[in-house]
């Protein structure tokens, strides 16, 4: 490899850094284009400014199964002015081994140390951060790199994946002075990353290597979509990432799971799916181990043996996250809200009224961002009947990735103490793990209070929408949840039917439409969904709460009115009412009376 000439270089950084027309010369493509990535992500070119993302986890299988590797490695470069550093998939720096003083001063002057990131978005070009950018081995020289306080270093870096997965876990880097840099430096750092992967595969647990094997067996034979996932692996084939997109990807490997974790789990077990894109699937699950809790899941797809030529299907909406749907303005931004406060590590409370989807929108973003992490969620409206549910807090505290904390808002004040106490020892460093995400639900944030001392360890607070502020959004949950009800799309839900359905008030919001459309589903599997089919409440359009009484009557009137056709004098003759008193009652009621 031919070490490009630093004053060519230096001359096109700065005619690109000047906005110059010309395209820069003697820079090589990758270069450039992470040179335009840092552009586009604001870097700053003249200084260096990075947060501390604090102390990093040390204690996990990936640093251990690195670290002798890097300490063999320094060894042998003991006395030479060269760095090794370890750092994770998002380019934060987890281990920095360096042979010369000067050199570690220099580092720690431009922040290349543990607890800082070094990837293109706050550093621009660079070793670590282009590598991991670009998956792929990536060298950087003097004054390729974005940020001109590192033109005196030239840096190899190459991304290192699990070994059973191949999942992006990390990257090595080696850091010297530019004037010691030589040809073999990235051919070094090449083998030094091929050593730690063959380390952690050493280290893999029997568990992972089964379902390896499983995996590989049933790659072999079968020719369509397989899988396979435990709590920390997830594999995929070709076909798999080439026919499903994101969003299926996500939808059946949260079917796979449930499995793995059903009353039925340790036996296999065939799911009809309907995916978001529209297609009919049967997923076919395979536990790997033995026991009700199985090591794994492997699975692999095949169509629907009923095909869409044989019976119509309804397109599943397109789905932002995996297992939601909805495109209102405020739904999307609660949504956003919460990925963002994912990203960010941020703990999040989530207020809104009953059924509008707070613990599926976490369950959701979890997915997404995380698919085979350990989510453990609690519920506080069961904690005083639960023996031992705060020892429940404090262990998920302890052992969990992501915590949800549902209905906190009924917590007794001597257990609400508790939950704050045990987050808030969870809050910082925790031995052995990564950092705690917790997020909670409640109804309403209050304005005092033992729970307002605990939302205070929340900075985000994300309000999810009653549905009556994103009604449009009916026009897609009801295709989305028949298609899960009815196995497919083989009921549909008629104009007429969806007409009155978005009339309705929705007190329960969209836990009340599920609900609805279940019992829907029990007496009718096929064909359209018709007024007929539809409860009374449906039927009106008053916004008084009816008492019990009223609501009984009302419901005498709307089975009547659809028994006689929309005859109001007959349903007046069956009730043994006047037809005054129907009159006035529809009226009243807000009935919707059916078309005669």
């Amino acid at each position: 490899m031919r070490l490009p000439d630093q004053e060519e270089v230096a001359e096109s950084r700065v005619r690109f850094l000047t906005a110059d027309t010309d395209a820069p010369r003697a820079v090589r493509d990758p270069i450039l284009a992470s040179w335009q990535r840092s552009h586009e992500f604001h870097v700053a070119a003249d200084n260096i400014r990075l947060p501390y993302l604090g102390d990093p986890e040390q204690d996990t299988w990936f640093s251990r199964s690195a670290a002798p590797v890097l300490r063999t490695l320094s060894e042998q470069l003991k006395g030479q002015s060269v760095s090794v550093i370890l750092t994770d998939q998002s380019g934060l720096v987890l281990e920095r081994l360096t042979g010369d003083g000067d050199l570690e001063r220099h580092l720690d002057q431009v922040l290349l140390a543990p607890g800082f990131s070094y990837s293109e978005e706050f550093v621009g070009t660079n070793g670590i951060g282009t590598a991991l950018e670009m998956g792929g081995p990536a060298h950087v020289f003097g004054h390729e790199h974005y940020a001109e306080h590192l033109e005196d270093l030239a840096c190899a870096g190459v991304p290192i994946h699990h070994p059973i997965s191949g999942r992006l876990v990390g990257a090595v880097d080696l850091t010297c002075w530019r004037k010691d840099a030589g040809a073999l430096l990235l051919t070094l750092a090449k083998t030094t990353a091929e050593q730690i992967r063959q380390a952690m595969l050493a280290n893999a647990g029997a568990s992972q290597i089964a379902l390896f094997q499983e995996y590989l067996r049933t790659c072999h034979r079968r020719s369509d979509v397989v899988f396979a996932l435990s709590n920390d692996v997830v594999m995929l084939n070709d076909h798999a990432r080439t026919l499903l997109d994101p969003a299926d990807q996500a939808t059946l490997l949260a079917q796979a799971t449930e499995a793995s974790s059903s009353p039925v789990a340790g036996r296999d077990s065939v799911f009809d799916v309907e995916l978001s894109s529209g297609r009919s699937v049967r997923l076919h699950c395979r536990p790997v181990g033995a026991g009700d809790r199985p090591d794994g899941v492997v699975a692999h797809l095949s169509l629907d043996p009923e095909s869409p030529r044989s019976r119509t299907r309804v397109p599943a909406p397109r789905m932002s996250l995996p297992g939601l749907v909805g495109t209102a303005p405020v739904w999307r931004h609660a949504c956003e809200e919460v990925e963002r406060a994912l990203r960010s590590g941020d703990w999040v409370a989530l207020e809104g009224e009953p059924g509008v989807g707070k613990t599926a929108l976490l369950r959701a973003v979890q997915l997404r961002r995380q698919p085979v992490g350990r989510l453990t969620e609690l519920d506080a409206a069961s904690a005083a009947t639960v023996p031992g549910w705060l020892a429940g807090v404090r262990d998920a505290a302890n052992d969990a990735d992501v915590l949800v904390l549902r209905h906190v808002d009924d917590l007794r004040p001597a257990l609400l103490r508790g939950v704050l106490s045990a987050l808030h020892a969870a809050s910082g460093p925790r031995a052995g793990r990564g950092p705690l995400w917790v997020a909670m639900t409640m109804r309403a944030a209050p304005d005092v209070g033992d729970l307002q001392d605990l939302l205070r360890l929340f900075p985000t607070t994300v309000e999810v929408p009653p549905l009556r502020l994103h009604l449009e959004d009916l026009q897609l949950l009801v295709p989305f949840f028949l298609a899960r009800l009815g196995r497919g799309g083989n009921l549909v839900c008629s104009h007429e039917a969806m007409r009155l359905l978005m009339r309705m008030a929705w007190p329960g919001n969209v836990g009340q439409v599920h609900e609805l459309l279940r019992d829907i589903v029990r007496h009718r599997r096929t064909g359209s969904i018709a007024p007929e089919d539809l409860p009374p409440e449906a039927h009106t359009v008053s916004r008084r709460v009816l008492t019990s009484l009223e609501s009984m009557e009302r419901d005498a009137i709307v089975r009547s009115l659809a028994d006689a056709h929309g005859n109001k004098a007959r349903a007046a003759q069956a009730l043994g009412m006047s037809r005054a008193t129907i009159y006035r009652k529809i009226h009243d009621y807000g009935i919707v009376a059916p078309a005669r």
